[in-house]
């Protein structure tokens, strides 16, 4: 059987010319992923596979690169890897955090507040990215729960700092009263 401008499914059985028998483990914009029984996994071109098709399982959809690219953009959101843009609020722009001991013989310590406000933005991407992280690991759902508790917590404790974002939907939140 002929792969030429064929879109074969995962569960395709090959055989390729190199690499022995094998099967469709995974299909990517230009090319295939495929566990070989001698060789492991490979991934192999959509364009010259190089190999015979024994068994073709017709693909649910067809890849292409704008679905490709969509995919990735949603899997960067999830993980916040796309860092969006987290406003400062205006009246805060070039201003400057002071924090002042109450004994006479420590100086203060300033800081822009931007910088300031950068360390809080990251802070709460890294619980997100934390969150993100439980939620799609092998813990039991009750201990997902309870660990999805202490970061509402944190959110919660962080809410002091919603004054310094200029959009309310950049805003900590933490538990609502009931």
């Amino acid at each position: 059987m002929s792969s030429e401008n064929q879109i074969l499914g995962v569960g395709s059985r090959v055989d390729h010319k190199a690499f022995g028998d094998g099967v469709i483990i995974g299909v990517d914009v230009i090319s295939y992923k495929v566990c070989f029984i001698l060789h492991g996994i490979k991934n192999v071109g959509k364009e010259n596979p190089n190999w015979d098709v024994m068994d073709a399982i017709e693909t649910e959809e067809e890849v292409s690169f704008t679905k490709a690219e969509k995919s990735l953009i949603r899997i960067l959101n999830t993980y916040n890897a796309l860092n969006s843009k987290v406003e400062l609020g205006d009246k805060w722009l070039n201003g400057t955090l002071i924090l002042k001991p109450n004994e006479d013989n420590l100086k203060p310590k300033e800081m822009p507040i931007d910088t300031f406000f950068h360390k809080i933005v990251m802070v709460r991407d890294r619980i997100r990215v934390m969150e993100q992280r439980i939620n799609s690991s092998k813990l039991t759902d009750e201990e997902k729960v309870n660990l999805q508790q202490y970061i509402t917590r944190i959110y919660g404790s962080l809410t002091s700092f919603n004054v310094l974002f200029k959009y309310k939907a950049d805003h900590f939140v933490g538990e609502k009263s009931s």
